[in-house]
């Protein structure tokens, strides 16, 4: 059976089940009731609470989790891992096979070769909450055709008679001088404005179903990272019929470390959408 191992080291999230299980355990009390959220996939000590927040807001009785990831630009193809199971804390979680079989017949894709933490970081709370369900990795391109890839996940979806879950894995604003983009300067009139304005504009255009203005905010404002998972995760929820999206939490890196201004930040924001 091919493996896809990890690629992160324990930093980024604990490589062990127990330890996983208790930073988890005070979200898993109550059932989720929706089959759409955005999650962020920092390290856990960052974005850890807002991605068990989304994670947890899922139903629990979905047979596959579909999770979205990006850092693509929008010339890039959607990527597919192509093994039959990701490994995890608790073991190895089998993906969809047939799911991606489809979906591989609808959209021009590619074998995803490279390490990148938007889908791993997020694969230990999927199988901590969905111990029984496959899983598929796919990271989708910063472009409109990922909104209509959403909809084909539906689709698929449909024709399986699957119970699907769709988890889009997106940060906010980088901001700072660890990666070049600083337009208000530093200390707190430069966290106000990326909190106040550039992820909160994004996150509206969200909460609308603007698949446009997401993805204009996302090229020209620099406000997330991963506007391709984004765009993908609207789509399957628009094609589903699901109610806007919800801001459940947002933070900045800069609220973790209690750094009341540092030299560079990130923007996360916990969202799920309810029928």
């Amino acid at each position: 059976m091919q493996i896809r191992e990890y690629s992160l080291p324990a930093g980024w999230f604990p490589h062990d089940s127990s330890s996983v299980s208790r930073f988890l355990s005070e979200f898993s009390g109550k059932p989720g009731s929706s089959q759409a959220a955005i999650a962020p996939h920092a390290g856990w000590y960052y974005s850890g609470r807002l991605a068990s927040l989304s994670v947890s807001s899922l139903k629990p009785d979905a047979q596959t989790v579909v999770v979205l990831g990006g850092h693509l630009s929008g010339s890039s193809p959607p990527l597919f891992a192509m093994e039959e199971a990701v490994r995890t804390p608790f073991g190895f979680m089998p993906i969809d096979k047939e799911f991606r079989f489809l979906l591989k017949k609808t959209i021009d894709g590619a074998e995803d070769r490279y390490h990148d933490n938007t889908i791993e970081v997020l694969l230990p709370m999927v199988h901590f909450f969905f111990p029984k369900a496959s899983v598929l990795w796919l990271r989708l391109p910063a472009n409109e055709q990922s909104f209509e890839t959403g909809k084909t996940l539906s689709l698929i979806a449909a024709q399986l008679n699957r119970n699907v879950n769709v988890l889009a894995s997106a940060d906010l604003t980088h901001y700072g001088a660890n990666y070049g983009f600083s337009p208000k300067g530093t200390g707190q009139a430069a966290i106000r404005w990326v909190r106040e304005e550039n992820d909160a504009n994004f996150i509206r255009a969200v909460e609308s179903g603007n698949s446009g203005e997401v993805l204009r905010c996302a090229e020209q404002e620099r406000a997330s990272c991963s506007a391709g998972a984004v765009l993908g995760v609207m789509g399957f929820a628009e094609a589903k019929g699901l109610g806007n999206a919800q801001l459940l939490e947002y933070a900045t890196s800069a609220d973790v470390d209690g750094n009341k201004t540092p030299a560079s930040f990130v923007g996360y924001a916990a969202m799920v959408f309810k029928a």
